[in-house]
């Protein structure tokens, strides 16, 4: 089946075999074919940037962002929100798109959308807000900061959320008067990148401005090497983010991280169960587990553990799996057969070291069932390791410094999540969690756009994106002073 029909707003004859830069061209690089997950069809086939593409993009961008800076923030504002309209009137088609390329539901599909129409907003909201701020100095001298744009900013984005994890940053980036260089994962190189494209496009973003580069690690390395970006705003996983650190370091480039996570979500033993295990189950299971901020620790208290399991291995069951963009189950695939592999190695290894399999597995093909296992511990790869796969693991505990120790104990820090009658001492145990986001009486994932979104340790750089915090990644400080007269100084 065709990816897209000619007729509507996302035409596949455009990109077919091509890269973005401002227009379509075929790369250097060859071609990307791109396969449906839950199918294991041809989906569409997209141009491959290697170094030499990156390169070409890199001068694009860097020549053409001075005027972009330069440009009043009203008239840049005007073509966000007409990229904004754009996604509002082609809604269905867009949602379609991104659910059949990501492997999820229409459900995912639609959040992708919506959110990054909220996104495109932000973006036009930012340029009415004040770009610097004036400083207390001597009289006869004028002391101020503004935000300078750092030039062109390099993005690198997943597979899991590519439409909204590519544009949280590219958006606000254009809006801060950088150019764009953006390469999506060649997994979801339209959901990720051409849907960008086009929206700018048809919106009527300058040339130059937007290159969208699917590509591998080659194009990525060549994209953190190259002297002309000043900023690198990478997601994805931790091993990844270190290594795009180090090479993108080797230039002095400024570098947003935003990574893994083991989110724990700790129920106490005054939860309402039903509620404690509906939190669970979409934390851990949304999306085929394939989120950051996946619900990667149930902490259940030991008076209540065995009862939630049972609720959780209920919903397990209940659950449909298969062609969720179609309609045809609640949870689709996994990606592709490495992540398949990963999640059926760490399930097996955890069951063998004395954990419990309640429900849920074996794999078939790229579908794998929501799966719980209980008696999870310390040292056991389903509690220590980020599994992005649909696995509830459950570990109970008997005190609160207990829950808080065993939350604690990973190497990341991203989200975390306390559901408890009493407020006041779910608030008091979340206090003492390492973590970037915290919601209390809810799960672990979440994100308004509104807010800043980051993580600690292994989680991310101690950086942060959306909301008020994208004029501070975005954009660098100058401090300038003026005098009326240059002052005699006593040399």
């Amino acid at each position: 089946m065709r990816a897209t029909d000619d007729t509507g707003f996302l035409r596949e004859a455009q990109w077919q075999d091509k890269v973005f830069n401002g227009t379509w061209v075929r790369p250097l690089g060859g071609v990307n074919p791109v396969r449906e997950p839950a199918t294991g069809e041809p989906l569409t086939c997209t141009g491959n940037a290697d170094a030499a593409d990156v390169a070409t993009a890199c001068m694009a961008a860097a020549q053409a962002q001075p005027a972009w800076a330069a440009m009043d923030p009203r008239s840049k504002a005007l073509i966000f929100r007409a990229a904004a309209g754009h996604a509002e009137a082609n809604f269905a088609e867009l949602s379609l798109f991104v659910a059949r390329e990501t492997g999820g539901s229409l459900l995912k599909g639609n959040h992708e959308v919506r959110e990054a129409i909220v996104l495109l907003h932000q973006a036009a909201g930012l340029l009415s807000q004040p770009h610097g701020l004036l400083l207390p100095s001597a009289a006869g001298r004028l002391s101020y900061a503004r935000r300078l744009p750092h030039g062109v900013v390099g993005v690198i984005s997943p597979f899991n959320f590519p439409l909204v994890l590519s544009m949280r940053s590219v958006a606000p980036a254009l809006a801060a008067g950088n150019a764009v260089v953006l390469k999506p994962d060649p997994q979801t190189p339209v959901s990720g990148g051409f849907l960008i494209a086009r929206l700018f496009e048809a919106a009527g973003l300058p040339k130059g401005l937007l290159h969208v580069l699917p590509g591998g690690a080659v194009a990525g390395e060549a994209l953190c090497l190259d002297a002309r970006v000043g900023m690198i705003a990478f997601t994805g996983s931790t091993g990844a983010g270190r290594k795009v650190a180090e090479t993108a370091g080797r230039t002095l480039k400024k570098v947003a991280l935003e990574l893994g996570g083991k989110n724990p979500l700790i129920i106490l033993e005054d939860a309402d169960l039903e509620l404690a295990a509906s939190n669970a189950a979409w934390g851990a299971w949304l999306h085929q587990g394939q989120i950051c901020m996946a619900t990667g620790r149930i902490l259940a208290h030991a008076s209540i553990a065995e009862e939630l399991t049972r609720l959780l291995a209920d919903k397990a069951r209940a659950l449909r799996v298969g062609n969720a963009a179609r309609g045809e189950a609640e949870l689709g695939p996994l990606i592709n057969e490495r992540q398949r592999q990963r999640v059926v190695d760490i399930v097996d290894a955890s069951v063998a070291a004395g954990a419990r399999l309640v429900a849920g597995g074996p794999a078939d093909g790229l579908f794998y069932r929501p799966t719980v296992l209980a008696g999870v511990r310390p040292g056991m790869p389903a509690f220590d390791q980020e599994i992005f796969g649909p696995v509830a693991s459950i570990t109970s505990f008997e005190t609160d410094d207990e829950a808080i120790a065993l939350a604690n104990q990973n190497e990341y820090g991203l989200s975390a999540a306390v559901i408890s009658r009493s407020v006041g001492r779910a608030m008091a145990i979340g206090e003492r969690l390492n973590c970037g986001l915290l919601h209390i009486n809810d799960q672990t994932v979440a994100d308004d756009c509104v807010n800043p979104f980051g993580g600690r340790g292994n989680s991310g750089n101690g950086g942060n994106v959306g909301g008020p915090a994208d004029w501070d990644e975005y954009t660098q400080w100058q401090w300038v002073t003026i005098k009326d007269s240059p002052p005699l100084y006593p040399f």
